[in-house]
């Protein structure tokens, strides 16, 4: 450090002698945070007290004009930096057509990546940090309770400068996770071109799925199909061999051979034909995004890991914890007792893939075509579905005037990948729903995840424009946020106009949330393992990632999924896109799916609409703090293990 400790004693004494003891911590906190971040370019020693001295705010009012006033600026900075991001990656993440080499250069420029270095150049950061002290998790966690909202907001403002980050990685890291983006979104797979051992197609010609979600999700419309099981095992192929990496290249977003997944053979005008396989460039991907975060650990010392970062700063919630709530549901009683349902309900073994089994969806009774055809007959297009916004709103219990307020907020674009939300950053703006739309049209999978989408944006505008601070806007992590695109996505049917039976639903929803929350906590927990063992192995190049991915994969099955299932060493829990592309995401699913399921049990007979609006005026407080103001207890497993051993009995019956 540039300053030492004297000199950060001699300031502390002379700051405390004039404002005395009731700003200690203030003062204490203030004069560390900016002696660490301090160096010689920002000026002398001499410079840095006399900076402390003039600059320190001891004043409660003349401090509120000093929040306000960043709060006022940094709002206008991030939500046009924002704006500026969006646009500049439309073409890549809209539904544009081809994708230009212009359009992958602007796609890696990051608007934002010398922001933190403006900021200290500028010393405004040494003011945030003078006067705004930050707080560790555990401080939070102990004061927290205990804070008003102003203190909130004043430590949200402590957390805006936690880093130093030079340009050139925050440049390098927004590089590397938009061009894995971009290579997952093109990922698709020409089903019509696939053909069984018997040299049968299944799927029609015209179908392009996406990997993994289109993949997944069309397996699990499967199940409601007379003959969808040899379609499910020939979609398990294909994703075992994604896995692998020895998928044909040319099979990839391509159409013009037939592929057999079985036997791994190729074949053109009937005869079959050489290939190479996809050289490894899945891992090269997730491979360079860890290089990028990995470069960020130097200016973390307090945090020096990308997981570490990702769930103490982001989260705020304790890994092993967080690991320790996933193994709960993962080795419960009700998990086994729902695989034998499950089993009997098949009337068959169970499969790798019976992990994404949806039978217990009131849903799972309608075949693939007929949902298409509602959806088909309802929403012609994503125009059709932007203008019904309204009116889905109401029927979810938001009154007239929040519905208009929110439609108005959310724009509708077409996806080029499976489809997502991006939440606006300052309040002229709007939040972005993206959904799949081919050729303009929604099938059943694109108006599903638009209902996810909009739980998304739903809750990006509330927690944006109800919230009492800008600095507060937000919910607490992206697993909350989860949690309500889930609640939107579960009403689906109810949208569609497709009613069930009340008591029979409710339990069925409970073992399908169960079985959902069992599939991804694994896959969570692969992504956990992966990155420990990318900090353990950081020289590896892709094909020992492509070895370890696997291996992680097959670790996690055999601790938690092979005694189910009867057969072990499957990788299947790899399969997910965001393992590759999103840095330590997946961990969000479980925890949404447990928190979504907290949310809905304390919904009960209340409106959804009014409940969701009072709980995303909390804000970015602690997501255990959030909790008990939204349902009076903390994230746990046991409501959902509770009601899921309840269902069972009731089920069985």
């Amino acid at each position: 450090m540039f300053i030492d400790k004297d000199t950060q004693d001699s300031i502390r004494e002379y700051l405390l002698g004039r404002y005395g003891d009731t700003q200690k911590l203030r003062i204490d906190r203030g004069v560390q945070q900016t002696a660490a971040f301090w160096r010689s370019s920002d000026g002398s020693v001499d410079e840095f007290m006399k900076f402390c001295k003039l600059n320190f705010i001891a004043d409660p009012d003349k401090l509120q004009v000093l929040f306000k006033r960043l709060e006022s600026n940094f709002e206008s900075l991030y939500g046009h930096l924002n704006k500026i991001s969006l646009d500049l990656k439309r073409p890549l993440q809209l539904d544009w057509g081809r994708i230009l080499p212009i359009d992958q250069r602007f796609g890696r420029f990051d608007p934002s990546a010398h922001v933190s270095e403006d900021l200290f150049e500028t010393q405004i950061a040494f003011d945030i940090l003078l006067n705004f002290p930050s707080y560790t998790l555990a401080e939070k966690t102990e004061l927290g309770p205990a804070w008003d909202r102003s203190n909130w907001a004043y430590a949200r403002c402590g957390a805006l400068i936690l880093s130093r980050l030079p340009a050139r990685v925050n440049q390098n890291a927004a590089a590397a996770l938009n061009e894995a983006e971009t290579y997952i979104s093109e990922y698709n797979i020409h089903m019509g071109r696939l053909l069984d051992n018997q040299g049968k197609s299944f799927f029609p010609e015209s179908l392009h799925l996406i990997s993994h979600w289109g993949l997944r999700d069309h397996l699990k419309g499967l199940y409601a199909e007379k003959h969808g099981l040899e379609g499910q095992e020939m979609i398990h192929e294909v994703l075992k061999r994604i896995i692998q990496q020895d998928i044909p290249k040319t099979m990839v977003n391509r159409g013009d051979f037939f592929w057999n997944p079985f036997r791994n053979k190729i074949y053109k005008d009937g005869k079959e034909v050489g290939w190479t396989p996809e050289p490894n460039t899945r891992y090269l991907q997730l491979l360079n995004i860890f290089k990028a975060m990995k470069d960020m650990d130097e200016y973390f010392p307090s945090l020096p890991s990308h997981a570490q970062r990702k769930f103490e700063l982001e989260r705020e919630l304790d890994e092993a914890a967080t690991e320790k709530l996933f193994e709960e549901v993962l080795n419960s009683t009700e998990v086994k007792d729902t695989a034998l349902l499950v089993e009997k309900r098949l009337g068959r073994k169970l499969k790798p893939f019976d992990i994404w089994y949806n039978g217990f969806k009131p849903r799972a009774k309608i075949s693939q075509g007929e949902l298409d055809r509602r959806v088909g007959q309802k929403y012609a297009n994503l125009n059709a579905f932007a203008k019904d916004m309204r009116a889905i709103l109401q029927e979810l219990g938001f009154t007239a005037k929040s519905a208009d307020f929110i439609a108005a907020r959310v724009a509708v674009e077409p996806a080029r990948g499976a489809g997502h939300a991006w939440g606006a950053m300052m309040r002229s703006e709007r939040s972005r729903l993206r959904t799949r739309a081919d050729r303009g049209g929604m099938n059943y999978q694109s108006f599903n995840v638009a209902m996810h989408e909009l739980g998304h944006c739903v809750e990006q505008t509330l927690s944006l424009h109800k919230v009492d601070s800008y600095l507060l806007a937000g919910v607490p992590n992206t697993a909350v946020s989860e949690a309500f695109a889930f609640l939107f996505q579960n009403r689906d049917l109810e949208i569609l106009g497709l009613k069930e039976e009340a008591r029979q639903a409710r339990h069925l929803k409970t073992l399908d949330t169960l079985w959902m929350t069992f599939e991804i906590a694994g896959v969570a927990l692969v992504d956990m393992k992966v990155w420990n063992w990318l900090y353990k192995n950081p020289g590896a190049n892709p094909e020992a990632l492509r070895k370890g991915v696997m291996n992680c994969a097959r670790e996690v099955w055999n601790k938690y999924y092979a005694e189910i299932f009867g057969c072990r060493d499957q990788i299947i829990l790899a399969a997910y896109s965001h393992l590759i592309d999103a840095a330590l995401y997946l961990p969000d699913y479980p925890l949404g799916h447990l928190i979504s399921f907290q949310l809905e049990s304390y919904l009960g007979g209340r409106n959804l609409g009014t409940e969701m609006e009072r709980m995303c005026q909390a804000g970015r407080i602690i997501p255990q703090l959030w909790m008990k103001n939204a349902v009076g207890e903390e994230i746990s497993a046991a409501p959902l293990l509770e009601a899921a051993a309840e269902a069972l009995k009731v089920i069985k019956k």
